[in-house]
């Protein structure tokens, strides 16, 4: 194997671990012990987490304007605003601070994930080693699961909620260090840019549109109160330092497992396959919280959230011109119901005092997810019977 792919590939996954694992959701683990220091409610909760989300949509669509200077510059950049932002946010204590740090962060995320797959995927591509993409993709489940270590070790030791958002910016500085040594600076040559073609809104692509926003809101609302749920029920509350560490592990190595079973049956059906099983996982914490369904909605939504992200931009690719056009479009439908799924939750639970509703909401959107990727492959291959 050459270890120059190999080392590039470990700096994408360190850059994906600080600025996606830990960066946009650290907010995960830790929230538990700010609603407990700051008395914070569920709609104050589901709001900060929807502002990062919120700038993780403006992030997206600002990365895909030509702006100056390198994409290492842009991704050395936005790993630097991460740290400075989990550090703000351990100096914070009052909403519209949480609020405006964790829409900058939101934007950072996106810059880092846009820029470090910009990088690093065109030069493995480039060098043949294509494959070592997925541990690039890896990144994201490592860095949940380092923030998981984190949390839970600091937590034990008595440490207060503002020690676990400085032990965060401590873990992204030194990542963002090791990224500079192993992301070497761009070629000098520079690549002469294509106009992209004009774009066409085809039947497929549009149910596909709406299965990504709806997965969006499908995956988030687990993703942001599983620990709080956990914590806040005695019969399942020993197992919240292992819950998150679970969630990210089973992140690791799923983009491999589920793009190998796309590239043998078709990347919409295994999409819809996906949604069912992150379907099954959501259905089983909001129907009966206990220690098994929590364990399987860990591993059932944890190996699948990352993985549909990159098989709906696998899809996406593979669906006709303008592939540039059609990515920001698939950024603002994802976006549209991340945003939407933690401020839905938490405005609901303080009016019911329970997340089933938003939950079972949110096992409603994937199942129709997946009908509508469905569709979307149907679709595809009544135009090309060869697929």
């Amino acid at each position: 194997m050459n270890k120059r792919a190999l080392s590039l590939s470990i700096g994408g996954l360190l850059a994906m671990a600080a600025g996606i694992g830990v960066g946009r959701f650290v907010y995960t683990p830790i929230l538990p012990a700010m609603i407990e220091a700051l008395s914070l409610s569920k709609s104050q909760a589901g709001l900060i987490a929807s502002a990062n989300f919120l700038g993780y949509l403006a992030g997206a669509l600002l990365a895909a304007v030509r702006l100056p200077g390198s994409r290492r510059f842009w991704l050395l950049a936005s790993l630097a605003v991460t740290t400075i932002c989990l550090l703000g946010m351990g100096l914070a204590t009052a909403m519209p601070v949480f609020i405006g740090l964790r829409i900058v962060a939101g934007g950072a995320s996106a810059f880092a994930l846009i820029f470090s797959s910009a990088l690093v995927i065109d030069r493995l591509s480039a060098s043949g080693q294509g494959a070592l993409s997925a541990v690039h993709f890896a990144g994201v489940g490592v860095g949940i699961s380092v923030s998981a270590i984190i949390v839970a070790v600091l937590l034990q030791l008595g440490a207060a909620w503002s020690m676990l958002w400085y032990a965060s910016a401590v873990f992204a500085v030194a990542a963002g260090f090791a990224v500079a040594w192993l992301v070497p600076p761009d070629e000098t040559a520079a690549r002469t840019a294509k106009r992209p073609a004009g774009m066409r809104l085809s039947a497929d692509f549009v149910a596909l549109l709406l299965a990504y926003g709806l997965f969006g809101f499908g995956y988030v609302i687990t993703a942001t109160f599983i620990v709080d749920m956990v914590r806040g029920t005695s019969s399942i509350a020993p197992l919240e330092p292992y819950i998150w560490l679970l969630f990210g592990l089973c992140a690791v190595p799923s983009v491999a497992l589920w793009t190998a079973l796309g590239r043998r049956w078709g990347v919409l059906r295994i999409y819809a396959a996906a949604c069912i099983v992150e379907a099954m996982g959501v259905a089983a914490s909001a129907l009966w919280l206990h220690p098994a369904s929590i364990v399987i909605s860990a591993v059932f939504v944890g190996g699948t959230f990352v993985s549909l992200t990159a098989l709906g931009l696998v899809a996406t690719r593979s669906s006709g011109s303008d592939p540039r056009g059609r990515i920001a479009l698939m950024t603002v439908s994802f976006s549209i119901g991340q945003i939407l799924g933690p401020a839905f939750a938490g405005y609901v639970y303080d009016a019911t005092g329970s997340l089933a509703m938003p939950l079972l909401a949110a096992v409603g959107a994937l199942v129709l997810a997946a009908v509508l990727s469905l569709m979307a492959d149907a679709r595809r291959r009544a135009l090309s019977p060869s697929m």
